[in-house]
C-alpha cells in the first residue's frame, strides 16, 4: 500500500486526532498526516460486563471519544471537522483488561502478573467522518476496527521490577509499562505489529485510509461494513444499528432538552439542600422513603418525588434494602460538597443562589430588556440576615478554590499578604496553610469583619489578622502580596480602575498581586458558568485571562503565570514593575 496518494487525499481537510496521547501524535507526525488535537471529553465509563470480548469494549470506547469531538466542535469550535481519528489501547491477560495502575503497589500486581506470561495490546480505532448538508445539518459515517499484538514478558526480578516501578514511567500507561520506554527491557518478544503496543497501529490504519479514499466513494453504505472489523456497540450492550451514523437530531434534541430542565433539576439540588436531606442520610445511612419522609416531617410522596429526583442526578444512591425495600444513601459528590459539615461544603453557596440568585433569574427577561440588575448591590447588606447568607456564600467558594489558588503558584517568597475584599478570611486561611511563613491580613468593611469571628476556624490561626476599611478609599496596608479574589469582576470600569491604582500606588517594585476569577475563554465561549453570571447584569464584567492581563498591565504590573484550576475560580500572578 502506497501512503502518498492517501495524504494528498487528505489535503486541505481538516483531520482531528480524539485524544491527547503523545505516542499517537508522533506516529501520526511522523508520517506526515497533518491534523489537529482535540482531546475527548468521553469519560470511559462503559461496562465491561456488557462487551463479549476486550476487543469490542476497545472499539466502542474509541467510538465514542471520536463521535463526542466530532459533535462538539461544530458547536464550541465552530468549525466541522472532515475526519476525526479516536482510539483506545487495551492490554489484557486471560481475557481481564489491565487499567492504568492506581499506584506503585497496584503496578507491581501488574507487572508480577505479566511476569514470564504472554499478553494481549489491542488498541481500537474510529475513523468518522463529518458531511455537511445543504440543510446545514452534519451527517456522521463511522468506519472502525481493531489490531491486535501478541506480547511475552520475560521472567522478571523483584529487583528488576522495582528498578521499573519507581521510575515513575508505569503510572500512566495501560498495564502499567511502556514498551517505546524503559518498559522495553520487559519484553522477551512480540507478535504483530509494533506500532499498536505504543499506542497507534499505523499499518491497519493506512490501509483503512487506502480503501476509503481510493477504492471505493466516501459515503456509500457499503463501505462502513467493509471497514467494521467488530459490530458496533453502546452502552446497553450489543446492537447493530445501520451503518451509516443517524444525522446529529438525537443528540441535539437532547442537548436542548437537558438545558429546558436544568432550571428544575437546579431547584431539586436546592430544596434537597435546604431540607438537609444529604445532611440525614450521612448520619443515618440507608433509610427507605418513609423513614426520610419522617424525619423531615414531610409528605411521603413529595419525599420520594424528592428522593429519586436526586438519585437521577446523581446525588443519591438507591440500594436494596434487608426486606426489598428502596433505601438510599448519599452518593460521592453528596458526601464531598453537600454536607453541611464537610470541609468542601458548598451548602452556604447553594442558599445564596437559592434565596438571592434564583429570584433574580426570575426576572430575566426584564433584565436583558432594561439592562439592569433587578436587584440592587445595596440589597446584599440590608439585614444581618442577608449579610450572613451572602458572607456563607463566599466562605464556601474560597473554600472550595482556595486550596487550589494557594497550590497554583509557588508563593513561598511572600512573607505578607494583604486580602482585598477576603470577607470570611476563608482564603487567607488557605494560604496561610499553604505557606506557614506567610501572615495574611484580611480588609473588608466594617460591618463584614464585626461579623467575620463566626466563621474561624477551631483555634484559630495568628497569622490571619482583619482590619475594617474600604479599598477604594481607605490607604492599603502594606504587604509583600495582594489578593484579588471574586473581586474585580464585580465593579465597573471606574471602581475598578480605582482600585488598582490605589494597589499600584502602594506596592513597591517587585510586589506581587494574585488575581483570582473566572477566566472566560478568549473566544467567549467558556466557561459558560462566567457567562451565565453575567446575564445577573451587575455593574461589572466577566473577563478572559487575556482581558485581565491587559488590565493589570495599564496599573504597571506584569503577568507572570496564569492557571486554570479546573475548580471554581482560576488564578493569576502579576509583578509590580
Amino acid at each position: 500500500m502506497v501512503l502518498n496518494p492517501v495524504i494528498s487525499k487528505l489535503s486541505g481537510k481538516l483531520v482531528v486526532l480524539a485524544s491527547a496521547s503523545p505516542r499517537r501524535l508522533e506516529i501520526l507526525t511522523n508520517v506526515g498526516l497533518r491534523f489537529e488535537v482535540v482531546p475527548s471529553w468521553f469519560k470511559e465509563t462503559l461496562d465491561k460486563s456488557l462487551f463479549q470480548t476486550p476487543q469490542e469494549y476497545a472499539v466502542e470506547t474509541a467510538r465514542q471519544k471520536a463521535l463526542e469531538v466530532a459533535r462538539r466542535m461544530p458547536f464550541k469550535h465552530f468549525k466541522t471537522p472532515d475526519m476525526v481519528i479516536g482510539a483506545d489501547t487495551i492490554v489484557t491477560l486471560d481475557g481481564l483488561i489491565l487499567e492504568k495502575p492506581v499506584d506503585k503497589q497496584d503496578a507491581y500486581r501488574m507487572l508480577s502478573r505479566l511476569s514470564g506470561k504472554e499478553h494481549s495490546v489491542c488498541t481500537g480505532v474510529a475513523i468518522v467522518l463529518c458531511q455537511e448538508q445543504e440543510n446545514e445539518e452534519i451527517d456522521y459515517q463511522m468506519i472502525d476496527f481493531y489490531e491486535e499484538t501478541k506480547v511475552k514478558f520475560a521472567d522478571l526480578s523483584e529487583d528488576m521490577l522495582w528498578e521499573y516501578i519507581d521510575s515513575g514511567e508505569p503510572m500512566d500507561k495501560a498495564g502499567g509499562y511502556g514498551i517505546q520506554a524503559l518498559g522495553g527491557m520487559l519484553v522477551e518478544h512480540i507478535h504483530g505489529d509494533f506500532l499498536n503496543v505504543v499506542g497507534f497501529p499505523l499499518n491497519h490504519f493506512c490501509k483503512q485510509l487506502d480503501l476509503i479514499y481510493n477504492h471505493q466513494p466516501v459515503g456509500q453504505e457499503n463501505v462502513l461494513a467493509a471497514c467494521s472489523a467488530v459490530p458496533p456497540v453502546n452502552s446497553r450492550g450489543p446492537m447493530n444499528p445501520p451503518s451509516v451514523i443517524e444525522n446529529v437530531h438525537a443528540d441535539d434534541l437532547k442537548r436542548i432538552m437537558e438545558l429546558m430542565d436544568g432550571f428544575k433539576a437546579s431547584k431539586a439540588l436546592f430544596t434537597a439542600s435546604k431540607m438537609r436531606v444529604f445532611d440525614l442520610l450521612h448520619r443515618r445511612p440507608g433509610l427507605d422513603g418513609a423513614a426520610v419522609a419522617h424525619a423531615l416531617q414531610a409528605s411521603l410522596r413529595g419525599t420520594e418525588c424528592l428522593l429519586e429526583a436526586c438519585v437521577a442526578l446523581g446525588l443519591l444512591e438507591r440500594k436494596q434494602g434487608a426486606h426489598q425495600e428502596a433505601v438510599y444513601e448519599n452518593s460521592r459528590l453528596a458526601q464531598r460538597f453537600l454536607r453541611s459539615d464537610s470541609a468542601s461544603s458548598l451548602l452556604g453557596y447553594l442558599e445564596h443562589c437559592d434565596e438571592l440568585v434564583w429570584p433574580l433569574f426570575s426576572h430575566l427577561e426584564s433584565a436583558v430588556r432594561e439592562g439592569t440588575n433587578q436587584h440592587a448591590k445595596d440589597d446584599l447588606y440590608v439585614s444581618d440576615t442577608r449579610k450572613l447568607r451572602f458572607m456563607r456564600a463566599m466562605h464556601c467558594i474560597a473554600g472550595v478554590a482556595g486550596p487550589a489558588v494557594a497550590a497554583a503558584f509557588d508563593l513561598s517568597r511572600f512573607r505578607t499578604a494583604c486580602d482585598l475584599g477576603g470577607c470570611t478570611g476563608s482564603m487567607a486561611h488557605e494560604l496561610a496553610k499553604a505557606y506557614p511563613g506567610l501572615s495574611v491580613t484580611v480588609l473588608d468593611l466594617p460591618g463584614v469583619v464585626e461579623m467575620s469571628g463566626a466563621f474561624r476556624p477551631p483555634g484559630g490561626d495568628s497569622r490571619v489578622s482583619f482590619v475594617a476599611g474600604d479599598f477604594f478609599k481607605d490607604k492599603l496596608p502594606k504587604a509583600d502580596l495582594y489578593i484579588l479574589a471574586r473581586i474585580l469582576h464585580d465593579w465597573p470600569h471606574d471602581k475598578v480602575h480605582a482600585l488598582l491604582r490605589n494597589i499600584s500606588d502602594t506596592c513597591a517594585p517587585g510586589c506581587g498581586l494574585l488575581v483570582s476569577e473566572i477566566f472566560l475563554d478568549r473566544d467567549r465561549r467558556g466557561p459558560s458558568r462566567g457567562l451565565l453570571q453575567a446575564l445577573s447584569m451587575s455593574e461589572g464584567k466577566q473577563r478572559s485571562a487575556g482581558e485581565y492581563k491587559a488590565l493589570l498591565e495599564s496599573h504597571g504590573f506584569t503577568v507572570t503565570h496564569i492557571a486554570h484550576t479546573d475548580t471554581l475560580l482560576d488564578a493569576m500572578l502579576c509583578i509590580k514593575d
